[in-house]
């Protein structure tokens, strides 16, 4: 788990965290068009990101990395010392200018979001999986990433309340067998038609008990589908039933698409959203949990129109 490299004025907060697939400084990919826009804004945002940091709270922020072997390391990071540094007016002011001006590089119709700096524009746009007329979000997730389950409940009241033309998909990616066997579970879940109702239960097992649900080892998925098991049983789910659905075809063919579209869209940290194969947006270059979804409703509006 790690920060995204934030393009403006970040908040060091939770919701500008994610977790990731490796502990690399940056994530995005070498073919996106994120870091060519704006910039002239690179440095003297880092410059004043540093200095609001200080100002602000003269707190550190921590960085939760996720190891090779599946353990975590925490490591704290302090904001700059230079708070009162007589350059921090001038740099402010310049990173505002540049901000105003590069408002016409927003959406149509809008100065919030920024192409480059709130979200990456893919090219060419990739297929979608939807009805004529209708939108799709992607949300990729991972059940043991704590980013994921603080935004759960801001996705949940969202998706009730989204647009009529928004087709809303969840997506476990598959980075290893650890994250397999949870994407399996997911699936598992919503081939018995259950995954409404316990979809919050195993965020809870995870992040609230302490149940990681993948054993000790992460490659024994023997061991996840044992722990698995004794946790559907649990939710009322009978041996039979789960077994069946937990090696079906279906289940199967779920985590083969999951694992395209996370191939497709090159995810390596999560919580991510793409809005119909055209746009990836996340909490970091959103500016907060809240922020993300205005924004993925803004940008499935912008399609919705066209």
């Amino acid at each position: 788990m790690r920060f995204r490299r934030a393009p403006l004025l970040i908040v060091l907060s939770l919701a500008l965290c994610a977790c990731s697939r490796q502990g690399s400084a940056d994530r995005t990919p070498a073919s996106s068009p994120a870091s060519a826009a704006a910039p002239a804004l690179n440095g003297a945002a880092k410059a004043s990101s540093a200095a609001h940091d200080k100002s602000e709270s003269a707190q550190p922020s921590t960085l939760t990395r996720l190891n090779e072997d599946g353990s975590e390391t925490v490591e704290e990071t302090t904001g700059d010392s230079g708070a009162h540094n007589p350059l921090l007016a001038a740099v402010a002011s310049t990173v505002a200018a540049a901000t105003s001006a590069a408002s016409a590089a927003a959406l149509p119709g809008s100065t919030a979001w920024q192409e480059g700096v709130n979200y990456t524009r893919l090219v060419p746009a990739q297929p979608t999986a939807v009805a004529p007329g209708q939108v799709e979000v992607l949300e990729f997730f991972w059940y043991a990433c704590p980013h994921c389950y603080a935004l759960e409940p801001l996705v949940e009241s969202w998706n009730r309340s989204k647009a009529t033309y928004i087709t809303f998909t969840p997506v476990p990616v598959l980075w290893n067998e650890g994250h397999r066997s949870l994407a399996r579970l997911f699936y598992t879940l919503q081939s018995l038609g259950k995954l409404n109702q316990f979809h919050d239960e195993v965020f809870k097992e995870i992040q609230v008990n302490g149940n990681p649900l993948i054993g000790g080892d992460p490659n024994n998925v023997a061991a996840a589908e044992r722990m698995q098991l004794a946790f559907a049983k649990k939710l009322g789910i009978a041996e039979a039933d789960f077994e069946k659905a937990y090696h079906s075809f279906e289940v199967e063919k779920s985590l083969q698409r999951a694992d395209e579209l996370v191939q497709r869209y090159r995810v390596t940290a999560v919580p991510t959203f793409v809005v119909n194969g055209k746009y990836i947006a996340d909490m970091a270059t959103a500016g907060g949990p809240e922020r993300v979804l205005s924004e993925v409703s803004d940008l499935a509006a912008l399609e919705h129109k066209h």
